[in-house]
């Protein structure tokens, strides 16, 4: 469960980011994770809970956001979401591979307290 070891780097950049604050204690991490990451939203809220204890985040909330696929036509310029594994522009059918958003795992936010 490769989500075990990206949640404890996920924890320890929150870490390091609330205390250049100074802050004390981390209310709420909100974790972006795009549908084509490999990441699992449950296996991420699991090794959250089995990690926290002990840190800056213990009792904090997990918010999970997940960002759909976006892509790019290479063609046209259009951005469309895929409504298939086929990328294919709805405004010029061509095929695309060339994807904007959705593969990302990211810290997006911190709630945090002095």
């Amino acid at each position: 469960m490769h989500e075990l070891s990206l949640m404890e780097n996920a924890l320890q950049i929150a870490e390091d980011e609330a205390r250049r604050s100074e802050a004390r204690r981390i209310h709420r991490l909100t974790l972006r994770i795009g549908e084509m990451s490999g990441v699992l939203p449950e296996a991420l809220a699991f090794a959250f809970e089995a990690l926290a204890p002990g840190t800056m985040a213990e009792g904090a909330e997990l918010v999970l956001e997940t960002m759909p696929v976006q892509c790019r036509c290479r063609s046209c310029g259009t951005d469309f979401h895929p409504a298939t594994a086929i990328y294919e522009c709805p405004a010029c059918g061509q095929v695309s591979a060339q994807i904007e958003r959705g593969q990302e795992l990211e810290l997006a936010s911190l709630e945090v307290s002095r």
